[in-house]
C-alpha cells in the first residue's frame, strides 16, 4: 500500500532577510523556524533544507540496513547513523556522507560493512537522491 507524507513551509519575506517555518503536516510533531541564515551560515536555532534532507536519509538507511541485517539471520541491537548533507551556495547539494556504527552479534566487519552498502544503495531516499554523490562509513561498535 502507498502512502503520502506531507510537509509544508509558510515564507515571508525575500530570500536574504525573509524566514519561514515548516509544518510536518502528516505526523504533526513539529514547527520548524528556516532561515537563509541557517542554511548557508550558521543554525542559530533554525533548520534548513539540508538538515531535513540528513534527518530523511539517516532514518531511511537505518531502517533498510536494519531490515536487511534481520534478513540476513542478524538482526542489530543498535546502529547509530548519522548524514552529513553539504550545501554550497550557487552551487547546491554537493555529498552527503553517512556514517553508521552498530552492534550486530553473529557480524563481522566485512559483512557489516556490505549489509551497509546495499542499505545506501537501496534505501528510498538513497535512491531519490541518486543525482548527489553519497559516501559511507560503517563500522561495528
Amino acid at each position: 500500500m502507498a502512502t503520502t507524507r506531507t510537509a509544508h513551509t509558510e515564507w515571508e519575506g525575500e530570500l536574504l532577510k525573509g524566514a519561514g517555518e515548516v509544518t510536518f503536516d502528516s505526523s504533526g510533531v513539529g514547527h520548524f523556524p528556516v532561515t537563509w541564515a541557517s542554511r548557508a551560515e550558521e543554525p542559530g536555532g533554525k533548520t534548513s533544507p539540508e538538515e531535513l534532507i540528513a534527518a530523511a536519509h539517516s532514518s531511511c538507511f537505518a531502517m533498510a540496513l536494519s531490515n536487511g541485517l534481520a534478513k540476513a539471520g542478524t538482526p542489530p541491537t543498535g546502529l547509530r547513523t548519522q548524514a552529513e548533507v553539504t550545501f554550497q551556495p550557487g552551487t547546491g547539494i554537493t555529498g552527503i556522507h553517512l556514517t553508521v556504527a552498530g552492534q550486530v552479534p553473529g557480524v563481522d566487519e566485512a559483512a557489516f560493512k556490505a549489509a551497509a552498502e546495499d542499505a545506501k544503495a537501496n534505501c528510498p531516499v538513497s535512491q531519490a537522491l541518486a543525482g548527489t554523490t553519497i559516501t559511507l562509513s560503517a563500522k561495528l561498535s
